[in-house]
């Protein structure tokens, strides 16, 4: 450990320092001043200023001003228009809701609007609105892959490019797919001097390494060639594809709600930077992809983490959900409130049923994880509706659908003659497939469910949530963030923030030689932030 008798060419006046821990708070707290710090009789004094002089006491640790705004990568801030590196990540069905992404982008960040499950006609309104409150102000709108409804994917992108929406959220990709390489070329224009304008940004959020990879890459080849075909893109655009990557920034989203893998943040950001690294040095981009971090992101501490392993810009996801811009109903919100981090449980997911793949859920004051894990049970023991055993159809009926199963497919059978008419083709075919349909009525609707505050169905919400929330509880108990109420998407930003500079600090002097007291290397939010 650093000798705490070392001293810098520096000095403090004791009469311009602090020394009792209410004041020294205060001090580091100040995150537009610098901390000077030094020892006298075993006391710890701390002051904003320092002279060269021989005139008081010799400084032994130093602490540089650190605001939000200095968190992160500049690049990024400047792209997207921010004052600080963080942006709030989507949440299907309007979670992320037109106020939250509003309230975000007046305040110096961005928000993701929640596209994902919605209707065209709800996006469309979305944009409108978004614009309406932000005027030329950041946002980003979500895309999310569609396996099982491929033409909704590309109605969406067909929506984005034709109301000019220039940043992308990209989650839940597996694989590229033309609809996003088209959103990602289309947007690409010549400069004079030969660069290339990217106008259509993607952030592509992933947690696994070989789908990173597709997004730090460029465009494929052959999906360029089959859109060059169909009209779709110029060749112009297809060569320009070639030669930048199919994403500006890529989020690692580690341990989060809803579409997850469960990959520990600690471990997931080296190793995403580390490929962004080897790929970008292979295609010799002129612009490094950015890697930012989410999943996890609710305390001070988190974000510090991040940054500190090299994250050009952090991600909120679950904690904005209790917020008083979210879409979800006050139940909901209350709920959330109450949440540890182990009440959580990972759920089938509606959009990728058939192929076994999960969402994290909030499993305290619901039943759904088990219901939902009842039908992919059923999904995969039985071939078709009929051959369910009576008893246990009759279970099903009763305690999850809450009427008969030739009623929820009347329901089914109507939703998708509007939405995508190829669905009930291919139940018509395949009973499994139409098995498939029916059990996602209630999957899909248990998710709508939380945003109306459907009386009744309290136990059947699906409500998408990570250990985070615990994590930003048990930060914001006894303070005045406890409440749902009380929570504002761009202030709990934030104070996040806030902290993390606080601590950052307060390490800062502690490993140059003067350990704060133990009680200081904490933040807890004691009123709303000012912007």
């Amino acid at each position: 450990m650093t000798d705490r008798k070392m001293s810098l060419p520096l000095f403090i006046k004791p009469d311009r320092a602090v020394s009792d821990t209410r004041e020294i708070r205060a001090a580091v707290s100040r995150l537009d001043a610098p901390l000077f710090a030094a020892w006298e009789n075993d006391t710890l004094f701390i002051s904003h200023e320092a002279g060269s002089e021989d005139s008081g006491l010799p400084v032994c640790a130093t602490a540089p001003a650190l605001c939000p705004e200095n968190l992160g990568d500049s690049g990024f801030k400047a792209d997207y228009g921010l004052s600080c590196a963080l942006y709030g990540g989507a949440m299907a069905n309007g979670i992320s809701s037109v106020d939250m992404v509003v309230s975000l982008g007046k305040n110096g960040f961005m928000g993701s609007f929640g596209a994902g499950g919605l209707m065209l006609t709800r996006v469309e309104d979305a944009i409108h609105g978004i614009r309406a409150g932000l005027g030329n102000g950041p946002f980003a709108m979500n895309l999310i892959h569609s396996p099982y409804e491929p033409e909704l994917e590309r109605a969406v992108v067909d929506l984005y490019l034709k109301k000019g929406v220039k940043n992308v959220e990209a989650a839940a990709f597996l694989a590229l797919t033309e609809n996003v390489v088209r959103y990602r070329a289309a947007g690409l224009t010549a400069l004079p001097d030969g660069r290339i304008s990217i106008q259509n940004r993607v952030i592509a959020k992933v947690s696994r390494r070989e789908v990173a990879e597709k997004f730090l890459a460029p465009a494929p080849e052959k999906l360029l060639t089959a859109l060059r075909e169909a009209g779709h893109l110029s060749e112009a655009q297809c060569r320009m594809a070639a030669q930048v990557p199919m994403a500006d920034d890529i989020t690692a989203e580690a341990d989060s709600g809803g579409h997850t893998d469960n990959r520990p943040l600690v471990s997931l950001i080296p190793s995403m930077i580390s490929l962004r690294d080897e790929v970008c040095s292979r295609f010799g981009y002129q612009t490094p992809v950015r890697v930012g971090a989410a999943g996890g992101i609710a305390t001070p501490q988190a974000a510090l983490a991040a940054f500190a392993m090299g994250a050009a810009f952090v991600t909120t996801g679950s904690v904005n959900q209790a917020c008083v811009e979210s879409g979800a109903c006050g139940h909901v919100k209350t709920l959330l409130c109450g949440l540890d981090m182990a009440d959580v449980a990972m759920a089938p997911a509606a959009d990728m049923f058939e192929m076994g793949v999960k969402v994290q859920v909030a499993r305290r004051g619901t039943l759904f994880p088990m219901r939902a894990q009842k039908l992919f049970d059923c999904y995969q023991r039985y071939a078709s509706l009929d051959e369910i055993p009576g008893p246990e159809r009759q279970k099903l009926e009763s305690m999850i659908f809450h009427q008969s199963l030739d009623a929820v497919w009347e329901e089914t059978r109507r939703f998708f003659e509007k939405r995508d008419p190829a669905q009930l083709a291919k139940a018509a075919q395949n009973p499994k497939r139409k098995m498939a349909l029916v059990f996602k009525w209630y999957l899909g609707l248990s998710s709508r469910w939380p945003l109306s505050g459907e009386p009744g169905r309290e136990m059947d919400y699906q409500i998408w949530c990570g250990p985070a929330m615990g994590a930003f509880n048990a930060w914001a108990a006894g303070t005045y963030l406890e409440k749902a109420e009380d929570r504002h998407v761009a202030d709990v930003a934030r104070q996040i923030l806030r902290g993390a500079c606080h601590l950052y600090r307060a390490r800062h002097l502690a490993l140059m030689g003067a350990p704060l007291p133990s009680e200081l290397h904490s933040y807890r939010p004691e009123a709303p932030a000012e912007f």
